[in-house]
């Protein structure tokens, strides 16, 4: 009897079912981060408008990053489940190509309302492709390989997200190139993704019938009324809009850690950001290696529960390293720094292998669960369930930034809020076990698979 075969996620990047499909993805996720960051700089540093002070710019440019995800995701399920994918997915890649346009004479003209429109053309692009990519993967991988095509993809998105920030301020910099390098750059990372795209293959609709329910309201709480019946599909939404909650916490942290309680110049939050993009990248390509799965094996839930508990204790040290460094007397005296007197000091290397070590965890918490949502979505119906987790994602992360701020009103320091995020954490964690036994069942079976069968 032949023994199943080991899927390999690597594999998948050379194969027409996945290449241009992920490429595709990962060049527009590259150019949303570049834009939305180079628009902050911009509005912050070089063109400053009374009704937009510089204080505001990055908090109200995020608003508007994320109010189409809130606003249109639930339309874009229904549409998405009624079109073929490979045909909505050219249209919005020649879209993103005119809205890069209007980026790049935006950003020539300096003119703000445009700057803040593309922006939010951005947000229209990304609500599309964060509905489209999960209904996609389990049209064309199997069920064992859900596990490794997520786990490129999320590699992939925040590769992305870091490579997208980071050519922003290189671009932007003194002698980065300017603005004609950065329109350039806009331009042809948009017309790239439309390149790759015309090579996805077809994917018809398995709703050609469904009729649009121009409610987004009624239509999310319509298919959020029917996942209730559905515990385990519950389970990983859920989960998946809670990992955004924690992860929006320490991400929404770093420049004032940065710059209040590290005494640092603003490239310590950059590292900050590097170390947290490579950590959840890695976690998200480790999961396929370490759940052993076959090609027709349904995804496990087993790294779930592991990398929750890393989150938490590393998430605690992190809090108890920064309280400590924010009550250090000598601290009072420290000028800002660079990122090599930051990382002379013992205790900041301890919360840097903190912070890549949660990071590795919030990949192997998360990978699984959206394998798990794709896996378990009626097909039918796929991308109406993502696009109700692309609403509960963003709704958490404005709870997110709604608690931080109150816990800082209330006098807490970054510290004392990172501690109540974990704590949060920790308990939620605790309830859900208790809420859905599976979690806890499918980590028994994950580490009986791993002590029996080792790693090829």
């Amino acid at each position: 009897m032949a023994t199943p075969s080991r899927p390999h996620q690597i594999r998948l990047l050379g194969q027409r079912r996945f290449a241009p499909f992920f490429w595709a993805v990962f060049l527009g996720a590259v150019n949303d981060n570049l834009l939305k960051f180079a628009v902050v700089l911009i509005l912050t540093y070089q063109v400053q408008v009374s009704w937009l002070p510089p204080e505001v710019v990055g908090p109200a440019l995020g608003a508007l990053f994320i109010l189409p995800s809130v606003l249109l995701s639930a339309s874009t399920g229904q549409w998405a489940d009624r079109a073929d994918l490979a045909r909505l997915m050219r249209l919005a890649k020649s879209a993103e190509v005119l809205m890069m346009a209007l980026a790049a004479w935006a950003l020539w003209a300096r003119h703000a309302p445009a700057l803040l429109l593309s922006v939010l053309l951005s947000g229209v692009h990304v609500t599309v492709f964060s509905t489209v990519k999960y209904a996609y993967l389990p049209r064309h991988l199997r069920a064992g390989e859900l596990t490794g095509g997520n786990g490129l993809l999320e590699m992939g998105t925040f590769t992305a997200i870091l490579l997208g920030t980071v050519c922003g301020g290189v671009l932007l910099a003194p002698g980065g190139g300017g603005t004609l390098a950065l329109m350039l750059t806009l331009l042809g990372l948009a017309v790239a993704g439309r390149l790759a795209v015309q090579a996805v293959p077809s994917t018809p609709s398995l709703s050609p019938e469904l009729k649009l329910n121009w409610n987004p309201l009624a239509e999310t709480w319509r298919n959020l009324d029917r996942i209730h019946h559905e515990p385990v599909l519950l389970l990983c939404l859920l989960g998946i809009s809670w990992m955004w909650f924690f992860g929006a916490v320490f991400l929404g942290l770093f420049p004032i850690l940065s710059k209040a309680v590290l005494h640092a110049h603003e490239d310590i939050a950059s590292l900050l950001l590097v170390v947290t993009s490579l950590g959840v990248a890695a976690g998200a390509l480790l999961c396929e290696w370490l759940t052993h799965a076959q090609d027709s094996d349904e995804p496990q839930l087993g790294l779930v529960l592991v990398g929750a508990l890393g989150m938490g204790v590393f998430g605690l040290d992190i809090a108890w390293v920064v309280h400590g460094i924010a009550h250090d007397p000598g601290m009072a005296q420290v000028q800002a720094y660079s990122v090599q007197d930051f990382i002379a000091r013992p205790l900041h290397w301890r919360g840097l292998f903190d912070q890549l070590m949660m990071s590795i965890s919030i990949g192997l918490f998360s990978v699984p669960l959206y394998a798990q949502m794709q896996y378990r979505a009626e097909a039918s119906r796929r991308a109406r369930v993502v696009a109700a987790n692309n609403i509960l994602n963003a709704v958490l992360i404005l709870l997110s930034a709604l608690m931080t701020w109150l816990l800082s009103v209330l006098g807490l320091g970054v510290g004392a809020i990172f501690a109540v995020a974990v704590i949060l954490h920790l308990l939620v964690v605790m309830m859900t076990l208790r809420w859905q036994p599976l979690l806890w069942r499918h980590t028994v079976v994950w580490l009986r698979r791993w002590r029996h069968r080792a790693p090829e």
